[in-house]
């Protein structure tokens, strides 16, 4: 049996270590630390490019796809959710994105909090049902598939960007 969902797994653990960094500077900031815009531009680069970029990619365009191609072997079909709440963590980084170049200090954690509490329930979603429910679905042959697009697809990223020196907690 091919596992196919343990490297996003894995880096659901990368994404949920930067967001309670990111929860923490909101505490911080509450409290009235100095704000760090550097530190928002740096969670707003790493979310793009690791978060949905590298990952959201594997997702979207790879385990997604393999899935519908099994529709009928689902007892649901919990992929049009998941892909809005994609769109909703994008939107949080939108908001964020307007918050630093206006300025606004309490738009930019509203933001940030908003994108970790979606994150939060969202990965929570994927690691315990929809990750097992693709692991079900398919068939070795397809997980073959699967991981070779992955192996592809990081390649490919690899070479666009040095995914490593995005994580900085």
């Amino acid at each position: 049996m091919k596992n196919i969902t343990q490297i996003l797994s894995d880096e659901h653990q990368i994404i949920l270590k930067v967001i309670d960094a990111v929860n923490t500077e909101c505490s911080e900031l509450e409290k009235g630390k100095t704000f760090d815009i550097g530190f928002f531009q740096k969670t707003i680069d790493f979310i793009k490019n690791y978060a949905d970029k590298f990952h959201h990619a594997k997702e979207e365009d790879i385990l997604f796809k393999a899935m519908l191609e099994n529709v009928e072997h689902l007892h649901c079909n919990p992929i049009p959710v998941m892909l809005h709440e994609h769109d909703e963590g994008r939107t949080f980084v939108k908001g964020m994105e307007e918050g630093i170049s206006e300025n606004n200090r309490s738009k930019i954690i509203d933001n940030a909090r908003g994108y970790g509490m979606l994150l939060r329930e969202h990965i929570y979603k994927e690691d315990n049902v929809l990750y097992p429910m693709a692991e079900e679905a398919l068939s070795d042959g397809q997980k073959d598939v699967v991981n070779q697009k992955y192996t592809e697809i990081e390649s490919l990223l690899n070479k666009e960007m040095n995914v490593n020196d995005l994580i900085f907690v």
